[in-house]
């Protein structure tokens, strides 16, 4: 069987009157990509931020990697990395230099091959002797994946990665998370763009007012939407179709 690295049992989280989390229930197996995929306020990076221990739950459990984030919080920092909705990356140095220097605050032996590494890994070794100032968003955000790989954390966590891209940007970011995957890091991807899940996850979580609504393969959420029929072509529901109609059916 495969092993859960991520498992969230009845989170909840509140803002002073305002119910975040409301129960949320979620396993990611090991070496899988899990799309959690919602709205602006259904709670996406909330739960980002409880399961990389920036933030604490109000009710419920969760762990990753077998560590629990609340009473085992370093032991899960060890184990993860975060990278969030805009690029973590100094722009007054190159790129290599922003690569050395995490090395460094790591301890790793060897930052420079390191950091060597990472760059061809990434596609970024001519440009990494130029300052970041100078890069693309597509690059810059590459170099912010590079980064959070340091130390081959087993689990990533992806808070909307390609937010504010242009689509030749945002396929360089799917290819980086693609090339993850295919290494056998687990990764959780927040979004609010359907394609991206579509095209990226093994398994999409619906997160919509606080709760899980709907989790499983594109195959199996496509079985919850009523079969579009018209008089020769039978019309498949896209992953927006399926997400829309979930949220409605909710709400109704």
């Amino acid at each position: 069987m495969t092993a859960t690295a991520i498992r969230v049992a009845g989170l909840e989280k509140s803002y002073d009157d305002l119910a975040v989390l409301r129960g949320v229930d979620l396993d990611v197996a090991q070496g899988s990509i899990v799309a959690l995929l919602g709205s602006n306020g259904a709670g996406k990076t909330t739960l980002v931020r409880i399961l990389s221990t920036l933030l604490r739950a109000d009710a419920g459990v969760a762990s990753v990697g077998g560590y629990d984030v609340a009473s085992q919080a370093a032991e899960v920092r060890e184990s993860i990395s975060l990278t969030g909705q805009f690029a973590a990356v100094d722009e007054v140095l190159t790129g290599r230099e922003n690569l050395v220097l995490v090395a460094r605050l790591r301890h790793l032996p060897d930052p420079g091959g390191v950091a060597d590494g990472l760059l061809a890994r990434f596609g970024l070794t001519e440009a990494g002797t130029r300052r970041v100032a100078t890069y693309s968003g597509g690059m810059r955000r590459r170099l912010d994946i590079a980064m959070s790989l340091i130390g081959e954390p087993p689990v990533v966590f992806l808070d909307e990665p390609t937010t504010g891209l242009d689509p030749q940007a945002r396929a360089e970011v799917w290819d980086c998370v693609t090339q993850l995957a295919a290494r056998g890091t687990t990764v959780l991807l927040t979004t609010q763009y359907l394609e991206e899940a579509e095209r990226l996850a093994d398994r999409i979580a619906i997160l919509h007012e606080g709760r899980i609504i709907a989790h499983g393969t594109l195959a199996e959420l496509t079985q919850l939407f009523p079969p579009t029929t018209v008089e020769y072509v039978e019309k498949q529901p896209t992953l927006e179709e399926i997400f829309l109609a979930i949220i409605g059916a909710e709400r109704s």
